[in-house]
């Protein structure tokens, strides 16, 4: 007969926690309690007790936040009777680095990254969106995509933006073969191309200047001397009056499930330095360049750079 999961609908934080995280260390790869169902402790702050029973009500943000904190799936939140909430984690498997016989198909179209849509990610698309909205570019832009991939940014830009996308022109440049056939046959239209060209050799195209330039998850490449591209942005890609939006994974995936916090190699945490060090160089740099910078977003941390206008 199994055993009924251990019940924590009065304990604290602490103690719920150090549950889970002897269950992991002897190996489990599920992990059931019993909570208290957030619906019924609407306006109470984590963890508030009820003041004559004691019972802890958290918001479910508190179990999504648990898991992904430590790399496990959010397997389960589901009602219970007398107002209790069953909360099950599971253990994700290993991460499996793929074999590649080209390295340009890291992220092509029979690859992993292909069944990731940003556009299914809320916290992104809004963000994106305001750093479009902010960037104000005018209705016959040019706008270059670096790091195009099959093109979901420009796809992101026809729903929020159709008249750009429609009256201006749009230039995609990636390395992946099969990733830019797939963004042609999306967007055939005549105002756009798509170059399948490597980003770090930018500075050999010739393709002039643009009014907004566009790259996610791109500077951060370890192929890529970041610092370099973005002067050249600065100073050969974008016009007078051009905007920049530049955009940094403060995640990764794995099985499909969102990890927050930008790791590195070795470390059980999140190691923030880095992005940090990063982002505040491309800020001061933009700003030295007469740019009004805005740090924004969640699970990727966006860097919008707009001209500084005077009235």
């Amino acid at each position: 007969m199994d055993t009924p999961p251990k019940s924590f609908v009065a304990a604290p934080m602490g103690e719920i926690l150090a549950y889970v995280q002897a269950e992991i260390e002897r190996g489990a790869g599920r992990i059931a309690f019993v909570v208290a169902d957030a619906t019924r402790g609407g306006g109470a702050y984590a963890g508030e007790p009820e003041a004559r029973s004691g019972v802890r009500h958290r918001p479910y943000r508190v179990w999504v936040e648990l898991a992904g904190r430590l790399g496990w799936r959010l397997a389960e939140l589901s009602g219970q009777t007398g107002g209790r909430l069953m909360v099950v984690l599971e253990r994700l498997p290993a991460e499996e680095m793929p074999r590649l016989a080209d390295p340009r198909e890291k992220y092509g179209t029979r690859s992993s990254f292909a069944r990731l849509d940003k556009a299914e990610e809320p916290t992104f698309v809004l963000d994106f969106v305001d750093a479009i909205e902010r960037a104000a570019v005018p209705s016959r832009a040019r706008v270059l995509v670096l790091g195009c991939n099959r093109g979901d940014e420009i796809a992101l830009l026809q729903r929020h933006a159709p008249g750009l996308v429609a009256s201006g022109s749009v230039v995609g440049v990636d390395h992946c073969v099969s990733a830019v056939a797939q963004a042609r046959r999306r967007f055939p239209a005549g105002n756009h191309a798509f170059l399948c060209e490597d980003v770090a050799e930018l500075d050999l195209l010739d393709i002039g200047r643009f009014d907004l330039v566009i790259a996610i998850d791109v500077l951060q490449s370890p192929q890529i001397d970041d610092r370099a591209l973005l002067r050249h942005l600065v100073k050969e890609r974008l016009t007078p009056q051009g905007s920049l939006v530049l955009a940094f994974p403060n995640c990764r995936y794995r099985d499909g499930e969102l990890l927050p916090g930008a790791r590195m190699k070795n470390f059980r945490q999140p190691e923030l330095g880095l992005l940090f060090k990063s982002v505040a160089f491309y800020r001061r740099y933009l700003q030295q360049h007469r740019r009004r910078v805005f740090v924004t977003g969640t699970h990727e941390i966006l860097v919008t750079a707009v001209p500084v206008r005077i009235n």
